[in-house]
């Protein structure tokens, strides 16, 4: 059964797909897309998921930098998903494909990817340890996890932040450790990107 603040969210974003692109959000991601790259370790012939996608700027970055790249971005937004699919699927096609859904159940195969990332979306997600699990599974040995997201610092505790329409869940670092680490994946570091926005790079043995 589908979680009611997964459904308000879904809500939530596909009334904002038309405007994304052009609020402040395009600055913001855009100075942390930058500053993800520098921490990047790509095989020869990546094969990327990108959850929580939105319009697909991560994976237009990531194949601009990357020629042998292919990226499937995967959100829970139809709208958002639609407005990808015109722009960065177009600009790329075939390396990129978009796919709406859930990621509490991804429809990908075990050890599909190579490479995972989560850019500012895991903190709309009210189960976490049921995302971990499924990255664990669609990730091959050896990849990596890139997660990417608002953190309270100082703090060993969780906060749930109650805002319309839905909850925001800001986890420590510490506390992104545990849950990666009950869904088997290792922590290999912590990095600031940009003021309380922290990389946390898993990797899965």
């Amino acid at each position: 059964m589908t979680h009611p603040e997964i459904i308000k969210k879904q809500k939530l974003f596909d009334r904002w797909a038309s405007t994304y692109d052009i609020l402040f959000t395009t600055i913001f991601y855009q100075a942390i897309h930058k500053r993800l790259l520098d921490y990047l370790q790509l095989p020869d012939s990546p094969n990327v998921l990108d959850l929580g996608c939105g319009t697909g700027r991560l994976l237009d970055r990531l194949a601009e930098e990357f020629p042998t790249l292919r990226g499937t971005g995967f959100d829970l937004s139809p709208q958002m998903i639609h407005q990808a699919r015109q722009t960065k699927g177009d600009r790329h096609r075939p390396r990129l494909i978009f796919i709406q859904g859930n990621a509490e159940q991804l429809p990908f195969t075990d050890q599909q990817f190579n490479t995972v990332f989560n850019t500012i979306s895991f903190l709309h997600y009210p189960n976490p340890s049921r995302i971990l699990s499924e990255v664990n599974r669609v990730l091959s040995p050896g990849g990596n996890y890139y997660l990417v997201d608002f953190t309270p610092l100082g703090q060993k505790i969780s906060h749930t932040l109650g805002v319309s329409p839905a909850n925001i869940y800001l986890y420590s670092l510490e506390r992104r450790e545990q849950l990666g680490r009950e869904a088997g994946l290792q922590c290999l570091g912590h990095y600031s990107l940009l003021g309380p926005v922290w990389l946390t790079i898993f990797t899965k043995i």
